[in-house]
């Protein structure tokens, strides 16, 4: 259990507000500057820094618990290792907070101005936003989160049942509030160039892969409501192709700038693990040279793609190999893509749906996935890559997750979430392990949310059965 430092601080932050705010809002307003935000004017910065911070977490949380790749000279944050610190996830919730702050705003524009569309995808960020607290954390605030100008500085917890019904019937209302017939009026968004029937498809997207979060609950009827979207993709479009799928694409030109301030740095001390280097070169994967440099001997003799050792202290690289192959830095370096949702993970999750019986062709659906997570990187696909019995579509739930995973490089949390749902793909284990080899089911609450609202952290704490990363959220039950 955390140990927790209790402080003035929030009293002392109130008294001060309290008693400085009359006089500072009346000498500190610059007249050239917008008194309020249009939603327009809110979109593109909502979006970049929620995709920031999504491929900065997907470096240090996601890559190595999922064993992707390592960071091999820091003993002390080693999420490959299972080992987490106790704010691993205070820069997720502090940059999901300030962006559902600015999508209240937004959302308040929308409808002060009477425009559906940015209404529409108000909402469907503050459901992508609250799934990737939620799914992080487990019970998080959200009834009362975002009320600090009414009064409300310590906010009640929400359960994490309570704010997926809340989520789902927010991207249910959005679908239903587009009108493709009446253009965006406000400067090119970043994502879609302001195209409303691809945020429409996004909209419907997210809702796929939160439905397929949930779907372990039975009582939540998930993989009906799944086919029903699938079936009527007049009502309920999703991606259909790359052109539409939502990935941030980073031009190198402000704002679209790198979201590492050295992105030459990227790769430093990264090495991608075993697992993921075998499990490519089982497949004869094209993506291998855009991801990966080769493996060097000591006399800088090449070795070909060969990956780093979980336990890389105690199990070595032969002794002819001076290093494994490295994460690339021109990942990090513009032009550079960040997934948010693909059109391969679509694909991927209807053929978990055709899979376990319930609609359409698994097979047709995997192929899809596979092609598409390849050509997103920008390389040819192989048109003989499907002959390979290792890539093959063997039937197996096994096959189309293992896949998933590799589609799911650099987006996010996904491959994480996924594992804990599927338990899927298999990693293997070494002794050297902390938290008894076992996957971590969540992030901790961050020190200065359990610190400043304790007695509402300590509810949800009570509720969740401890704030421990074992814990396992309501979906994952």
């Amino acid at each position: 259990m955390k140990t927790l430092k209790y402080s003035l601080l929030p009293i002392l932050t109130v008294l001060l507000m309290w008693s400085c705010t009359a006089d500072f809002e009346k000498t500190n307003t610059d007249p050239n500057k917008l008194t309020e935000i249009t939603a327009g004017s809110a979109l593109n910065p909502i979006v970049y820094e929620m995709a920031r911070r999504n491929a900065i977490q997907f470096r240090s949380v996601n890559a190595p618990v999922t064993q992707m790749f390592m960071r091999t000279d820091d003993y002390i944050n080693v999420p490959f290792l299972y080992d987490f610190t106790e704010n691993i996830g205070a820069s997720t919730w502090n940059t999901y907070y300030a962006q559902l702050n600015n999508l209240k705003e937004m959302e308040a524009a929308a409808l002060s101005s009477e425009l559906p569309n940015y209404e529409a995808i108000a909402l469907t960020l503050r459901a992508y936003a609250l799934s990737m607290l939620t799914d992080c954390f487990g019970d998080v605030p959200m009834d009362d989160a975002l009320q600090a100008e009414e009064g409300n500085w310590y906010p009640k917890f929400t359960p994490q049942e309570e704010v997926y019904t809340q989520i789902l019937s927010d991207l249910e209302y959005a679908n239903s509030i587009y009108d493709e017939e009446v253009a965006m009026p406000y400067v090119e968004d970043i994502l879609f160039q302001n195209d409303v029937l691809k945020w429409k498809k996004f909209t419907n997207s997210l809702h796929l892969r939160l439905l397929l979060r949930i779907s372990n609950r039975s009582e939540t009827n998930a993989f009906a409501r799944m086919v029903d979207i699938i079936n009527n993709p007049t009502q309920y479009p999703v991606f259909t192709g790359s052109d539409d799928e939502a990935v941030l694409k980073i031009t190198g030109v402000a704002p679209l700038l790198s979201p590492w301030d050295r992105p030459q740095d990227f790769g430093t001390f990264r090495y991608y693990s075993e697992f993921f280097i075998d499990k490519l070169n089982d497949f004869e994967d094209p993506r291998r040279p855009i991801y990966a440099g080769t493996a060097n001997g000591l006399n800088n003799e090449d070795y070909g793609y060969i990956g780093e050792p979980i336990d890389y202290i105690n199990e070595s690289l032969p002794d002819s190999i001076a290093t494994a192959s490295n994460v690339l830095n021109s990942l990090a370096e513009a032009p550079l893509i960040i997934p948010m949702i693909s059109y391969s993970e679509v694909e991927f999750i209807k053929a978990e749906i055709a899979q376990r019986g319930y609609s359409g062709d698994a097979e047709q659906h995997y192929n899809n996935g596979v092609q598409a997570a390849i050509e997103m990187w920008g390389v040819e696909f192989p048109t003989d890559y499907f002959d390979n019995p290792a890539t093959a579509y063997n039937g197996t739930l096994d096959r189309i997750m293992l896949q998933k995973y590799f589609a799911l490089f650099f987006t996010d949390y996904q491959a994480w979430l996924e594992h804990r749902r599927t338990d899927l793909p298999v990693l293997p284990t070494t002794a050297a392990m902390s938290n008894n080899q076992e996957m971590p089911s969540r992030l901790y609450y961050p020190l200065d949310a359990a610190d400043r609202n304790y007695q509402n952290y300590e509810e949800a704490v009570n509720n969740m059965g401890g704030d421990e990363i074992n814990v396992k959220v309501w979906w994952d039950q």
